[in-house]
Formats: structure tokens, sequence, C-alpha cells
């Protein structure tokens, strides 16, 4: 019965997806592809003194992105260190300097990994201002760096690769704005609160009183979900019922955030001229995808011990509302995207179905990965797959006409070791430094042994791939943590966008060249396998090592 129900929500989910692919993907091609603008468009450019006409080499778009996000920083720090004089603070007092350092960085890096619990620690103004903001603000980066490397791939012999500031409006006001709303409707008639109530006191069934917290949730949570954002206005995230109350409102909530990452696919294969490309995309994301997905389920509904298997499975950490299948299909696609958000506990599944999660966000969240962040992942990955195959068979190394020389190799190679370099020497120091040690096994985790160890893996593999989530039997509020967690969102953001940028730049630079009898297709399904395969090497053998100290290990103890 589990696996039936399993599989109608799978199916569910397929169908949705299948729908929108073409239609939001060729509208976010269009959005960023026309030359009509809008009357708020133009008003804005004149704002900020942009000239919406003109294009940007890759590094005067690269010098925009890392300017704007750093704004982006300063001011949801500002926001968070002066919170007990802003409107609307409910009486809460400012975050620490090192947690808003840290939860300046997670957002505006569309990590939104929150150490903190945010119904009790932010008010209107921080969540709305700040950090709602953001999530529509740093999705939109997202999308337009990897548009940026899109029209690299189409160009011939171009310097530019498009205008930032041009790609980032048109994105906010015309796909994430809108949608937004609509997603936001959704939820309000599933049962999302909305509102700027406050704390108030009811009274419970047994004769009790009880402080509920009321809030503008369902705005948040249409842009969280439908940015692979991930950032919960509730401490619970997606498992409170005033985020989400009921089955199919979880289902809704999958769609939303899979949505833009398996339709960006689409996009590309407009923008390059060949749909057919675009389909093997995702038809490579979509593979990773289907077979994380039933490996989880499987996992937690196989979990060993007696108490699983006389309740039918490994319930602990997940909701009845939404039961094992529910709670997998979200945690699985969650960690499969730059989300974050949760409706069950991670941190209680088994060792293989956490370790199934850890492994989600070791591929580099690819399939599909973020908006943008996924799709860029997925071609520089495809590009080492078209190398792969040139070594082969003894040929030049092509990408839809590009050549694949020494220059974009090296930059491919900077941008597949960024994460991994920044997941294990964060989780490395989090033990070799002494005074750090003691006070993480301390402080900061609950379960000593494997599983702590695997918390703190789980958390800089979270930080680093800019997913959010955690395993929460780790106390991350910490000087250390929320030091060390920023620095590796910060890096695990933006270094890969200046590889992504710079290989833009010098594959714009090219020419196409024709297609000929020895051109490898890479719109075949033998080269979705070359690249799945790509992908599933790369990742195993970086990370295999450090899985068999933590969920490995655990599992087979």
């Amino acid at each position: 019965m589990e696996w039936l129900y399993f599989v109608a929500q799978l199916a569910t989910l397929a169908v949705l997806l299948t729908v929108v692919h073409r239609p939001l993907g060729d509208y976010l091609a269009h959005t960023v592809t026309t030359t009509k603008e809008l009357r708020v468009e133009r008003g804005l450019y004149r704002l900020i003194g942009v000239d919406g006409s003109s294009e940007q080499s890759w590094p005067a778009y690269l010098r925009s992105v890392l300017v704007f996000s750093a704004l982006g920083i300063l001011a949801v720090y500002a926001l968070q260190r002066l919170q007990e004089f802003l409107p609307y603070s409910l009486g809460m007092p400012a975050a620490s300097e090192h947690l808003a350092f840290n939860t300046a960085i997670s957002f505006v890096t569309n990590t939104n990994w929150q150490s903190y619990s945010p119904d009790v620690t932010f008010g209107y103004t921080v969540q709305l201002v700040g950090l709602a903001v953001q999530n529509f603000l740093s999705a939109a980066v997202g999308i337009a760096v990897a548009v940026a490397l899109i029209r690299a791939l189409a160009a011939r012999k171009s310097g530019t690769i498009g205008n930032f500031w041009v790609d980032l409006t048109r994105i906010t006001l015309r796909v994430l704005l809108p949608l937004s709303i609509v997603i936001a409707i959704v939820l309000v008639a599933g049962g999302v609160i909305q509102n700027l109530a406050g704390f108030q006191e009811v009274q419970t069934l047994a004769g009790g009183t009880q402080n509920l917290p009321g809030g503008p949730v369902a705005s948040q949570e249409a842009i969280k979900l439908f940015g692979t954002n991930g950032g919960g206005f509730f401490n619970a995230n997606s498992s409170h019922p005033f985020e989400n109350p009921t089955a199919w409102t979880s289902l809704f909530e999958v769609f939303v955030f899979l949505a833009i990452p398996f339709s960006l696919p689409a996009t590309f294969g407009r923008m390059v001229g060949d749909r057919r490309q675009g389909y093997a995309v995702v038809a490579a994301m979509a593979v990773l995808y289907l077979v994380l997905v039933v490996a989880m389920t499987a996992a937690e509904l196989q979990g060993a011990g007696t108490a699983p298997e006389l309740a039918g499975g490994a319930l602990e950490g997940k909701e009845v509302r939404f039961g094992i299948p529910g709670s997998t299909l979200y945690a699985a696609s969650t960690t499969l995207t730059s989300t974050g958000s949760v409706n069950s506990m991670h941190d209680s599944y088994t060792s293989l179905g956490g370790g199934v999660a850890l492994v989600n966000m070791m591929l580099g969240e690819v399939a599909p990965g973020g908006v943008g962040s996924g799709l860029y992942g997925m071609l520089v990955l495809a590009i080492i797959a078209v190398f792969v195959a040139g070594l082969m068979v003894g040929r030049t190394p092509e990408y839809l006409g590009k050549k694949i020389g020494p220059r974009e190799i090296k930059l491919v190679s900077l941008f597949i070791l960024t994460t991994p370099t920044l997941v294990l020497l964060g989780t490395a120091l989090s033990f070799a430094i002494p005074a750090v040690r003691a006070d993480v096994e301390s402080t900061s985790i609950w379960n000593p042994g494997l599983h702590g160890f695997s918390e703190v893996l789980y958390a800089f593999t979270s930080a680093a791939n800019n997913n959010g989530s955690a395993f929460a039997g780790l106390t991350a509020n910490t000087p250390w943590f929320n030091t060390a967690l920023g620095v590796a969102m910060l890096l695990g953001r933006f270094l890969p966008i200046v590889f992504v940028l710079a290989l833009a730049g010098s594959l714009a630079a090219q020419d196409r060249l024709p297609v000929t009898a020895g051109t490898l297709p890479t719109h075949r399904p033998q080269f979705v396998g070359l690249h799945v395969g790509t992908v599933v090497v790369v990742s195993a053998l970086t990370y295999f090592p450090v899985l068999a100290l933590g969920p490995l290990a655990e599992g087979l103890s």
C-alpha cells in the first residue's frame, strides 16, 4: 500500500512537471530574449543608471553579480542588527553579530540555512523586507547566470553574454513575482496562514491556553519554494501545519520547487536552437532524480530494527499527515534541488536514508538542482562528458559546436573541485582544531559517534552546496558554525559563478563549428547515459571515503 501511494504521488508529479516543462521553459526563454521593455523596467533602469539596450562582457557581468550580492548581504545584516528599532519587530532583539553574518550570507546565496528559530528570532520587517526580498533576488541571480552561459553556447564570436541588470529585473518582475502570487493564493486556499496578527493566546480543547504565532506565511512560502530557497517562516519548516497543512499541499509544494529547475532545460533547448539538447539534459536530470528518490524511499520503508518492522517502516521524524512516501518524496526532492525545505526531520532518517540525502547534495544538486544553478552545473558536467568521450576516440571535444580546449577544461575543473574542497575542509577543521573540536563535541553535537560526524558533514555539505537543510541534532548557532558555514555558503555560491561566467566568456568568443560525421551527438540516449555516468563518477570518487566514515559506517554497525 505504501509503495502504491508513493507511485501515485510520483506519477502525479511527473504529469504536472511534463505539462509545465515546455510552456514555462519557453516563457523563461522569451523573457530573457525579447527586445520589448515594460514601463516599470525602464523606470528601474533609469533609477539605477543602466542602459537596458547595452550588453556586458563576462567580467562586467560578473562584477555586477558580485556588487549586487555584496550590497544584499550588507542590507540584510543591517536589518538584523537594527531589528529592535524597526516596525513590526514583535519585540524581538537584534541578532548577534555572528548569527546576522551567517543569515545574511545564507539568504543572499540562495541557501537559506537557518541556525535559529525564525518565528521567535525575527519580526515581520526582517522577514519580509530582508529575507523574503532576497528569496526573489537570489533566485533571479541564479537563473541569470544560467542564461548567460546558454547565450555563450548559442553565440558566434561574441564579446558579450547579456546584461545582468536587465536579466535580473525581467526574471524577478515577469516570472518570479507574478507566479509567486498565484502560488501563494493556492497555498492560502489549502490552509496556509497569511496575516500580521503576531502571537495570539488561544484556549485549547483541554481547557488550557497556548500562544500561537501568526504571520505572512503563504507569501514567503511561495517564493521560498518557487525560487528553491527553503528558509521556513517557522522552525519546523514545512512540517509545520501553518506552512504545510495537508498531504495535497505537500505534494503541491514539491511540484512548485521542481517546476523551474525541470523547465530550464526547455529554455536551454530553445535558446540554442535545438530542443533535442534540452530534452537530453532533462532526461539525465530525471534519471538521477528517479533513482535517488526510490533509493531513499526504499531505505525508509525497509528500515532495520524491531520498531520499524512493527510500524511498517521507519516512522521516526515523519509527519503522519504525509506518511513515509510523502516524507521521502519531499526529502529527496529538496536535497536534489537547492531548496533545503523539509516536511520531516532528516536527522531521524535511517543511516542509509540520511546517506541518500547527503549523496543528493554531493552530486552537486544537478538533478534537477536549484533555479539556474542546477542547469549550469549540469552543462558543466556535460562538457566533462564530451571531453571524456573525445579522449576515448582521439578527437578534439566539442559541445554544441564549441571546442573544449585547455582553458575551458581548467575552468570546469575548478568548478567541480570548489564544493568538495569546502565540504571536506570545513568538516575536517571542525574536528582537527583542538579548541573547535572540544566546543563542537560539548556544545553542538547531540549524538556522539558516527552519527555526530554525519551531522557535521551534512552541515558543511548543505552549506557549500547552498541547500540549507540540516541534520537537526546539530546545534549550529555558535560562533564557529555561524562563521565557518557562512564562509562555506559564500564561497560555494560565488566561486562556481566566477568559473561559469569565465567559461561563458571563453565559449561566447568562439565561432560555432559545423556538424560533421565525426561530431559526437549530444542529444541521443547514449550521451544521456554518459552524462549520468559522469555525474555519478565525479561525485563517487570524491566523497566515497568520507561517506564511509559517516552514514555507511553507521548503517553497517
